[in-house]
């Protein structure tokens, strides 16, 4: 029996949440299109990452799925991209990949996705990962970068300015990754205070992400990469043995 005609889906359900589907495998791209079809979404899709770019430049989406290995330009760039502004800044974003390791899942969460779900995978899982998304309230690195009542913290060199979401250390503009924003915001708006990674990975992940203890050690390494001057000596982010973190006191 061939696969609903989605051209034909989607001009007759102009009402239905929106969904674009990025994924250079055909079978699976048609597989999870034909489920959200029947869950009452619209779907729209891409098999590479240019593709599925200029068309999140042109039309805006409730939620979206992207692969992580597409050709010409791939996913985590790809999402990167999107979070950088334009239609969908907002949208929440499903890595879909094969790869299992937490680095890479983290990698992925970090560029600005909301949830990561790996191959092979269960349809009804899919579709309910798909639910909790567009139920889900903006995520925290979101609504932090949007919000216009978090003063500018200055602090041991490093400057994070909330409302233009832009950090300087040492007089220099430092990029970094949403969570990693997120992370540094809250250490140093809080000297000396110690957070558990428990406590961490509340308040940066949202609830229904699973990353683990490492994840949080993942990205405090990385961070570090970018705010110490020697980031095998911490100065400011600064590891409590048996306890967490804490970003260092003035």
């Amino acid at each position: 029996m061939p696969l609903p005609d989605r051209s034909i889906r989607m001009s007759e359900s102009v009402a239905r949440s929106r969904v674009l589907v990025v994924e250079d495998e055909e079978a699976i791209r048609d597989l999870v299109c034909f489920h959200l079809d029947l869950a009452g979404y619209q779907c729209t899709t891409a098999a590479d990452g240019k593709a599925a770019l200029e068309i999140a430049t042109k039309k805006p989406f409730d939620v979206m799925v992207l692969d992580v290995v597409l050709p010409s330009l791939d996913g985590v760039t790809l999402c990167q991209a999107i979070r950088r502004g334009g239609l969908n800044r907002e949208v929440p974003i499903l890595m879909l990949t094969a790869r299992r390791e937490e680095s890479d899942k983290v990698v992925g969460l970090e560029s600005g996705a909301d949830d990561y779900v790996t191959k092979p995978f269960t349809i009804r899982e899919f579709v309910a990962r798909i639910n909790a998304l567009m139920r889900r309230p903006r995520s925290t690195w979101r609504a932090a970068a949007t919000s216009t009542q978090n003063p500018a913290v200055s602090a041991l060199g490093v400057t994070i300015d909330q409302t233009r979401r832009r950090v300087t250390c040492e007089g220099r503009v430092v990029s970094l990754t949403p969570q990693e924003f997120s992370l540094l915001y809250l250490l140093a708006s809080n000297p000396g205070i110690v957070f558990s990674r428990d406590e961490l990975l509340t308040r940066i992940w949202n609830n229904g992400v699973f990353v683990t203890d490492r994840g949080v050690d993942t990205l405090v390494k990385r961070l570090r990469q970018k705010v110490e001057s020697d980031p095998t000596r911490p100065t400011r982010l600064i590891t409590v043995r048996g306890a967490g973190y804490k970003f260092g006191e003035v």
